[in-house]
């Protein structure tokens, strides 16, 4: 399995560490807008081609996979261009920078019958996947509503980030919503099912910054707080609050209630805690392997890219369809939600989600 990345930051964090433990594939370029990024994640993982453009580098060879990890303004355009050149795609979250987009990438796909998958590595968490088989058992009995926090500092000093980050600009896809937010929207659909309407607002609460290294001023445009409730067609409501302009963190936290019992999952210590009614939590988290295996980075992020990177690499190889894991019409039906939550947030109202 001949494979490329575009983007050379996460992986070198998560990608190529990752490879490393999937049997057949083989990284044989990268590239990167920085030339010199891609030059040292070649020279760090033995990759033998490194480029500064990414078009020369489809251009020069015949990819079976491309990895994309880049702003997000530019996976379309990239996505669509790899799977011209015959390379099954696996692109980074949010899929793009709205529904239209996801939909042109995924209608491309399919129509060239190419393999597809957005980046939601969470999937593959052992606890999240305890955390669905228990929901699907009916362990806590129907869902009824579920609290979702997650408040971090990396917005918070408005010295903390370089000047025209891209994580910070609206025109660019950055934004807590497309950046976490994904996320969260795309577990609760793989928990819950399909969301019915969204109510949200996205705010930037810091934007005079100043660069980090020059301390010139500059102006951050993209969403560091947004929230939204979700109804979802189960019935279920969902309350999710994100904030990158606190000063301290506070770790990512899910509490899902239902009605006879309640389960909760930390981030930090990836403690996944189940009470049934009128009993005591009770500790069933599950250890991930994948953890201890040489060359990979700690967190849950770069730990869960491990399993999916194997499920996309064993259906190209065995040729079938992908049995896990968040496809291009996952990634579709996601955006679909997050720009509702846009249009919800402009307009202050309640949005119904297109079916």
């Amino acid at each position: 399995m001949r494979v490329g990345i575009i983007g050379a930051s996460f992986a070198r964090a998560a990608y190529l560490p990752a490879f490393a433990h999937v049997p057949g594939a083989e990284v044989i370029a990268i590239a990167s807008a920085r030339r010199e990024s891609a030059d040292a994640a070649a020279k760090a993982f033995a990759v033998p081609h490194a480029y500064g453009e990414w078009r020369t580098m489809l251009a020069n060879h015949a990819f079976d996979l491309v990895c994309i990890a880049t702003p997000t303004v530019t996976h379309a355009t990239m996505t669509l261009a790899a799977l011209e050149a015959g390379a099954h795609v696996l692109c980074e979250k949010p899929t793009a920078m709205d529904a239209v987009e996801a939909k042109t990438m995924l209608d491309k796909a399919e129509s060239l019958g190419r393999m597809h998958m957005i980046d939601h590595e969470l999937r593959f968490n052992p606890n999240r996947r305890k955390l669905r088989e228990l929901i699907g058992q009916g362990a806590i009995g129907a869902v009824r509503h579920v609290n979702i926090s997650n408040i971090g500092n990396a917005w918070g000093d408005p010295r903390s980030r370089a000047a025209g980050d891209w994580w910070s600009m609206e025109d660019q896809g950055g934004g807590r919503l497309g950046a976490n937010g994904s996320h969260q929207v795309d577990l609760l659909r793989w928990l819950l099912g399909e969301v019915a309407a969204v109510s949200g607002e996205v705010r930037t609460l810091v934007p005079d910054r100043f660069d980090k290294s020059t301390g010139v001023p500059w102006r951050a445009d993209a969403d560091d707080v947004a929230s939204f409730t979700l109804e979802m067609r189960s019935g279920a409501v969902v309350d999710v609050f994100m904030s990158a302009a606190a000063r301290h963190g506070v770790d990512n936290s899910t509490q899902i209630f239902g009605s006879d019992g309640t389960i909760t999952l930390s981030n930090s210590t990836e403690k996944l805690m189940v009470a049934k009614a009128g009993g005591s939590f009770e500790d069933m988290s599950e250890p991930d392997p994948n953890a201890a295996l040489a060359g990979i980075n700690p967190g849950i992020w770069n730990v869960s890219v491990v399993g999916l990177l194997q499920e996309f690499a064993a259906a190209m190889r065995e040729r079938r369809p992908l049995r896990e894991g968040a496809t291009f019409h996952d990634g579709w039906r996601n955006q679909l939600v997050l720009d509702c939550i846009r249009t919800s947030s402009r307009q202050r109202r309640w949005v119904d989600v297109p079916i």
